[in-house]
């Protein structure tokens, strides 16, 4: 089976590597499942090495599109500065290198299942939630995790564009994970120095007897 998802990204993956397109013209070219896959576009580069500079104009597009998304808008809207940005020949076709490793196991997992949650329409906004909560989670300074929140965000998307609503829930499951994992990153991140000086003490009395 050929998800949706990627055939549409294929198809437009092949077009940016002979011709760069904005975001801007991308959304207009891809009609109502624009929203969605442009989403994808901008969170599947999270999953390859990518070069610096473009997490953050990407992160913040995938925010933005998200978060419109929550206040139920189907035609986004973006600053000129992300409208206008448009993917290097190079990451396209790298990108579209690594794009059947992703989808090979998208298919044997996403497959219309629970219509009735995936069609419904309150879920457009909670999934805009939760992809914007994720667009956080993946714009934080923490080394090697970007691609926690990509995977989860990518999950919902392609729950969206299938209409399975079964794999929108094991998003909701990985936005509940992310959600505890950062939680628990950034409390020790703060909490860990208090600990250290509290220890210094006992430290400085075993070096007493183990010099």
């Amino acid at each position: 089976m050929h998800l949706k998802f990627s055939k549409d990204l294929e198809s437009l993956l092949e077009r940016l590597t002979s011709k760069p397109l904005t975001l801007k013209e991308i959304l207009q070219e891809t009609s109502e499942r624009g929203l969605s896959l442009m989403i994808g576009l901008t969170v599947l580069p999270f999953l390859f090495p990518m070069p610096p500079g473009l997490s953050s104009i990407l992160g913040l597009g995938c925010f933005l599109l998200s978060l419109q998304m929550a206040c139920g808008r189907s035609q986004p809207w973006l600053p000129k500065k992300v409208a206008d940005f448009y993917f290097p020949e190079s990451v396209s076709r790298h990108i579209l290198n690594n794009l059947q490793k992703v989808t090979r196991f998208l298919e044997k997992i996403a497959r219309p299942r629970m219509k009735r949650v995936a069609q419904n329409p309150s879920m457009w906004r909670v999934n805009g939630f939760s992809i914007a909560w994720l667009s956080i989670l993946l714009a934080l300074p923490i080394p090697f995790t970007n691609s926690f929140p990509a995977v989860a965000i990518l999950i919902l998307v392609v729950a969206m564009l299938e209409v399975d609503g079964f794999l929108m829930c094991i998003g909701y499951v990985l936005t509940a994970f992310n959600t505890v994992f950062f939680g628990g990153i950034i409390y020790a991140v703060l909490f860990t120095p208090s600990w250290i000086i509290n220890l210094a003490p006992s430290w400085s009395f075993f070096h007493q007897f183990f010099p």
